[in-house]
C-alpha cells in the first residue's frame, strides 16, 4: 500500500475543506423566497413585579421583511401573510409576579385591562404580523423572560412563517425576543423591612417632597415623560424619565448594567461593539452625567440617540440624517437591521440566538447577511470590483457568493452594492 506524505495529505485535507466550504456557502440560494426578523431595540425590560413602583411593563416588538429572490429582488408587503409564535413560551399572566401587570392595569395606565396575556397594543404572544408600508410587525408582545417550563431566560425565540394566500409555507426563520426584569436596584436600595421598590419610592418622597408610597401602584411615567411608552414631553415633572434617573443617580455609584439589564443578561452583545467593560455603553450613549445633560439641553431620550456614523465615517449609506438605525433603510430598501442586526445584537453576536439567520442564510461563519468575509477572512473582498464581477458577476458566476442569499444575478454597477463595498476589513 502506497503511504501518503504528511505534507501532501494536509493539502488535500485543505482542498476538501475548501470545497465543502464552497458547496456550503451559500445554503438560501436554492430558495425562493427569504424572510428577516429582527427585535426593534436589542433589548426590553420590564418589571418583575407591578403592585409598588413600575418602570416598563412587558412590552416587546418583532419587525419582519419578506424578499422574493430576484434580479433584481423584491421586498414583498401583498399576497402574504407572516405568523409567529413564541417557543416554549405562550403565557404570561400566570407566571411568577408578571400578572400584576394585568390585575393592576387600570391604576397603572387607566382604562379597562386587556385579556391576560395580551399586551398593551393588544397584541398576542402568537399570531399574524400586522403589515405595514414596507414590513411586517409584531408590536408590544408581552413577552417574560421566563418559559413555560419556568426557566428563567432573556432571550427568548419566536418562529416566523410566511404563507401564501392558500396557506403554503414559502419560508420561516427564527428570531430573539430579548426581554429582562433583571433591573438591580437592590444594589443601593436595601429596603430594611420594605422591599427595594418601596425604598426607591421613599427615597423619592424624601428627595422631592412627593407622597407616593401612599399611592401605590405608582408609574414613573404619569409624572416623568418617557417616549418609549408614547409621552409626548417631559410630563409634569419637567424631567424626562431618563434625565431624572440617569442625572440622580450619576454620583451615586452606579453602572449602566445596574438598571440596563444586567449582570446576568449583559444586553449589549454584539462582539464588534460591546468591548470589555459594562457593555462598552459609554463609548456611544456617553456617561450617565452626559446622558442627563444632553437631555437637559433639548435632547429627547430614545428619539435622539448616538449615530453609526459618528465611528463608521467615510462609508457611503451609514449617515441616516434624522431616522436611528433601528428606523433607517438602505439597499433596496431593507431595514439597516435585516441585514446587520439588532440594535446592541448587530452580527456576529455573542449569544448564538442571535446569529440564527446569518447561519441560516450563509453558513456556519457569521457576518453581516451579504459579507464577503463569509469566504475572504482578511476583508469584504480581496482585489477590486472588476475582479469581483468576473468572479461572482452575472447570473452565472464562477462563483456565488453571498449576495445570492437574495440576488439571483449580481450586478456590475459597483454603486448599486451596500455601502458601494469599500473593500477593506470589515464585519
Amino acid at each position: 500500500m502506497k503511504i501518503i506524505s504528511f505534507p501532501l495529505l494536509i493539502i488535500i485535507m485543505l482542498i476538501f475543506v475548501s470545497c465543502k466550504k464552497e458547496v456550503n456557502t451559500v445554503p438560501a440560494a436554492n430558495s425562493k423566497y427569504v424572510v428577516f426578523a429582527w427585535n426593534d431595540l436589542g433589548m426590553h425590560c420590564l418589571n418583575p413585579s407591578y403592585d409598588e413602583l413600575v418602570i416598563l411593563p412587558p412590552y416587546n416588538t418583532v419587525n419582519v421583511q419578506v424578499i422574493k429572490r430576484g434580479n433584481p429582488p423584491q421586498v414583498l408587503t401583498t399576497g402574504i401573510t407572516v405568523e409567529y409564535n413564541l417557543v416554549n413560551n405562550t403565557f404570561s399572566f400566570g407566571k411568577r409576579q408578571y400578572g400584576g401587570f394585568w390585575t393592576n392595569y387600570t391604576s397603572l395606565f387607566g382604562g379597562t385591562a386587556p385579556a391576560n396575556d395580551i399586551g398593551l397594543t393588544g397584541t398576542a404572544l402568537f399570531g399574524t404580523m400586522t403589515v405595514k408600508s414596507d414590513h411586517f410587525t409584531a408590536e408590544g408582545m408581552p413577552v417574560v423572560p421566563v418559559d413555560d417550563d419556568d426557566v428563567w431566560d432573556p432571550y427568548q425565540v419566536i418562529n416566523i412563517s410566511v404563507k401564501d394566500a392558500s396557506n403554503n409555507v414559502l419560508a420561516t426563520t427564527h428570531a430573539t425576543v430579548p426581554t429582562s426584569d433583571e433591573i438591580n436596584c437592590a444594589k443601593c436600595h436595601s429596603g430594611g423591612s420594605s422591599s427595594v421598590f418601596t425604598n426607591i419610592l421613599q427615597t423619592h418622597d424624601e428627595e422631592i417632597g412627593t407622597s407616593n408610597v401612599t399611592q401605590k401602584p405608582v408609574l414613573c411615567t404619569k409624572c416623568h415623560g418617557s417616549p418609549v411608552l408614547g409621552s409626548a414631553g417631559p410630563g409634569t415633572s419637567g424631567k424626562y424619565l431618563s434625565q431624572a434617573i440617569h442625572g440622580f443617580h450619576s454620583t451615586k455609584g452606579a453602572s449602566c448594567y445596574d438598571c440596563h439589564p444586567g449582570v446576568s443578561t449583559q444586553c449589549s452583545r454584539s462582539l464588534a461593539h460591546m468591548g470589555t467593560n459594562d457593555g462598552n455603553c459609554i463609548t456611544c450613549h456617553g456617561d450617565m452625567s452626559n446622558v442627563a445633560s444632553t437631555i437637559n439641553s433639548g435632547r429627547t431620550p430614545w428619539v435622539t440617540e448616538p449615530k453609526c456614523i459618528t465611528c463608521h465615517s467615510g462609508i457611503d449609506g451609514v449617515e441616516t440624517n434624522d431616522l436611528l438605525y433601528r428606523n433607517s433603510t438602505g439597499h433596496g430598501n431593507l431595514y439597516c437591521s435585516a441585514c446587520h442586526g439588532s440594535p446592541h445584537a448587530m452580527y456576529p453576536s455573542r449569544e448564538a440566538k442571535d446569529n440564527y439567520q446569518p447561519k441560516q442564510y450563509m453558513g456556519n461563519k457569521i457576518k453581516t447577511m451579504g459579507s464577503c468575509g463569509v469566504c475572504h477572512d482578511n476583508s469584504r473582498g480581496e482585489g477590486s470590483g472588476g475582479e469581483f464581477a468576473e468572479v461572482h458577476g452575472g447570473s452565472n458566476p464562477e462563483k456565488k457568493n453571498t449576495c445570492y442569499v437574495c440576488h439571483t444575478g449580481i450586478s456590475t454597477n459597483i454603486a448599486s452594492w451596500p455601502h458601494k463595498y469599500t473593500w477593506k476589513n470589515s464585519n
